[in-house]
């Protein structure tokens, strides 16, 4: 995990920046003068941290979330397939166009359980950044996901979907290649996929981009992560003709994960560390892992057309609501 001072802060995580600086400082002066002990004053500064990481994350704004969700440390997919999952094969391509890199997957085993893990990956600086399309994927990436899950399938394998994407990709090409019909096939064939599927919104989870592998029989959503049709920002451009408006449309879009497991949307809202994921990798990981295979317990003993008959149930309760 990376350590201040190359830790990047966002608007409201400057107290914690602020008292890394007075650790930092205290640092240089036991070191000037090693007959003062500094040791107590630094623990008590560094309980600080923790104690300020915990009350600013204690009453986000949606908004807030949103930026959080986006945060430069926040881990991505692989991140999390490094700290919970075992002998991972990543699986490369579509069989058609070529090798998405926004869309990345394979076999591997988490606490013993062989399952397929398919997710977006946003790239860790500029160069990957561009090189991953900042986790937006093209019409192959969404038919390499299902011709991974179809792989799952035949072996008889859970599938994993860890979805952290700001949309599919809107570009020209995308659409001449047929975008909108890889994400509607997704989910028409994720419906009827006969091994149990979980997802879990560990990022942005922004319009068909997120639902292109995100129809399971659970639907995790982690804390500080956010999920609905479009963007803050994009939504207040159309509304407003302006991105200044984006706060509120946070604020109307219902987007936290409290919102979207009152709507019926989610299953479990899964915790994440104090001040976010991006604080510890491991534990986030491990929450996150604990999670999954919990969901997992909960749906494998279920025969296929069980399975497969209650996924259509629950996703055809959504968008239903009475006055």
């Amino acid at each position: 995990m990376p350590q201040y001072p190359n830790r990047q802060f966002l608007d409201f995580e400057q107290p914690i920046r602020e008292l890394y600086e007075q650790i930092e400082q205290t640092k240089k002066l036991a070191e000037k003068n090693s007959k003062i002990d500094y040791s107590q004053t630094i623990q008590q500064l560094e309980e600080s941290v923790i104690e300020k990481r915990k009350n600013i994350t204690a009453n986000l704004t949606p908004w807030q979330k949103v930026q959080l969700s986006r945060h430069p440390d926040r881990p991505y997919t692989f991140k999390y397939i490094d700290k919970m999952v075992t002998n991972f094969i990543e699986i490369h391509g579509d069989r058609n166009v070529g090798d998405d890199k926004a869309m990345v997957g394979g076999l591997g085993a988490i606490d013993g359980e062989t399952v397929m893990i398919i997710g977006q990956q946003k790239g860790i600086n500029t160069k990957m950044r561009q090189q991953r399309n900042f986790g937006m994927a093209n019409p192959e990436g969404y038919r390499k996901a299902l011709r991974l899950m179809k792989i799952a399938e035949k072996f008889n394998k859970p599938v994993v979907t860890l979805i952290d994407t700001p949309g599919a990709y809107p570009g020209l090409e995308a659409e001449e290649r047929g975008q909108g019909e890889a994400i509607a096939r997704n989910i028409y064939e994720m419906i009827r996929l006969k091994v149990p599927i979980i997802c879990a919104i560990i990022g942005e989870g922004a319009s068909g981009g997120a639902l292109g592998i995100g129809v399971g029989d659970r639907i995790l959503m982690m804390e500080n992560s956010w999920y609905t049709v479009i963007s803050p920002e994009n939504c207040s451009t159309i509304l407003w003709r302006s991105w200044e408006k984006k706060e509120t449309a946070a604020e109307q879009l219902k987007l936290t994960a409290k919102d979207m497991q009152g709507f019926g949307l989610v299953d479990d809202i899964v915790p994440e560390p104090d001040g976010g994921a991006h604080w510890d990798y491991t534990e986030a990981a491990n929450i996150l892992k604990t999670h999954i295979m919990q969901a997992l317990h909960e749906v494998k003993d279920l025969t296929p057309e069980k399975r497969v008959q209650l996924r259509i149930e629950k996703f055809g309760r959504m968008g239903h609501w009475k006055e």
